[in-house]
């Protein structure tokens, strides 16, 4: 069986019990007693009516209750008293997660939860300011005046929230491409949360999550679950992606390794095959699986040759896929491809065991299993 080393390891989160935030106590005013006296002229006239709802409660109690708001219907306010936070940050929240793949709100709220406990009090010890935590330093480089207050300040919640997308946003388009250059391997959050934490460069030394990132990556994908809701778009559910659109990168789809965990023949690591590994003897044609202009081809330690083709967006996230293991490239960085179109030889080149064509599909930053993009070869 052909296989290789582009394989990626989840982090492990387990289920965090979040604590019950602090409320402001109810005092309850003692009440006077009075007499009691027999049924007033007000009683007499109201307690038909009583009765009468009394009976129509019933009937819904019957029938399934009262109407009630859907969650769908329930817009920001819904989702954020489901998440624990501010109804405000929620717009926020989602404007500086917005258009950037491996940033979303929850993991923003995250991070703000593990950097501050969402107190705009904390670290001023160690110089850092605001619910994201800002040093002076960083706040230089990241922080802006989102809402047009005519002041810039990371205690600022919404500079803050918009500060830290930005921060996150240039992290994660570091360490992909890190990634497409074969230089790191590993789940698209944790090596964003992991450059957070240690720095881009920690990163592509460690080939992955360095250890001094490890415990500020499994804290923050702890805390995740708590704010899922904020993810929710207010007009329902996500788009979901799109079906069988490309075309056969091989002749035969003859599948020998198949996307999802394996152990690695070389290594004996268990770990996420992020593709599928097709049959494919040595020298054999590849071609284009979609239209789109290359982003990526050079040889890399662990993919070999490779190719990577930017397919632009489907229902508005990226699509790209990639074509590593290759005996010859025959496209250059910044070519526009069509469909269909032969871009290179298989081949056993990097980590490999053998001649094979190890084929990916990259949405929106995130590995996804490609057979069902994928329509029937022929």
């Amino acid at each position: 069986m052909n296989a290789e080393r582009t394989a990626q390891e989840q982090a492990p989160s387990g289920p965090v019990v979040p604590a019950e935030p602090d409320a402001e106590e109810q005092r309850e005013q003692p009440k006077q007693r009075r007499k009691r006296r027999g049924p007033g002229p007000v009683v007499l006239l109201v307690l038909p009516g009583l009765v009468t709802l009394s009976g129509v409660a019933g009937f819904f109690a019957l029938n399934g209750g009262f109407p009630v708001e859907s969650e769908q219907d329930a817009g920001p306010e819904r989702n954020a008293a489901a998440a624990g936070v501010d109804a405000s940050y929620v717009p926020w929240l989602r404007k500086a997660a917005d258009g950037c793949a491996a940033v979303t709100p929850s993991l923003l709220a995250a991070q703000i939860d593990q950097l501050s406990g969402w107190s705009n009090d904390t670290g001023e010890l160690s110089g850092q300011k605001g619910i994201a935590a800002f040093t002076g330093d960083q706040w230089a480089k990241w922080g802006e005046d989102a809402d047009g207050n005519d002041r810039s300040s990371p205690r600022d919640p919404a500079d803050a929230i918009m500060a830290l997308g930005r921060q996150d946003c240039s992290l994660a388009g570091e360490v992909t491409g890190l990634r497409t250059e074969g230089r790191v391997n590993g789940d698209l959050v944790d090596l964003t949360l992991a450059a957070f934490a240690t720095g881009a460069d920690e990163v592509a030394g460690a080939g992955g999550v360095p250890d001094a990132a490890t415990a500020y990556v499994t804290e923050v994908k702890g805390l995740l679950s708590r704010y899922t809701a904020l993810d929710k778009a207010d007009s329902g559910a996500a788009p979901a992606a799109a079906g069988a659109i490309l075309a056969a990168p091989v002749p035969s789809l003859t599948v020998t390794s198949p996307y999802g965990s394996r152990q690695h023949p070389l290594t004996g690591v268990t770990k996420l095959h992020t593709g599928v590994d097709f049959a494919a003897a040595q020298g054999t044609q590849v071609f284009a699986a979609r239209g789109g202009q290359v982003v990526f081809a050079a040889l890399t330690s662990a993919y070999g040759n490779r190719i990577v083709v930017d397919h632009g967006t489907i229902e508005g996230k990226r699509l790209q896929t990639t074509y590593s293991h290759l005996s010859r490239i025959d496209v250059a960085v910044g070519q526009t491809v069509a469909s269909g179109a032969p871009i290179g030889l298989a081949g056993s080149t990097g980590l490999s065991t053998g001649p094979h064509l190890h084929f990916e599909v990259i949405y929106d930053g995130y590995y996804t299993d490609p057979r069902p993009w994928l329509a029937p070869s022929g």
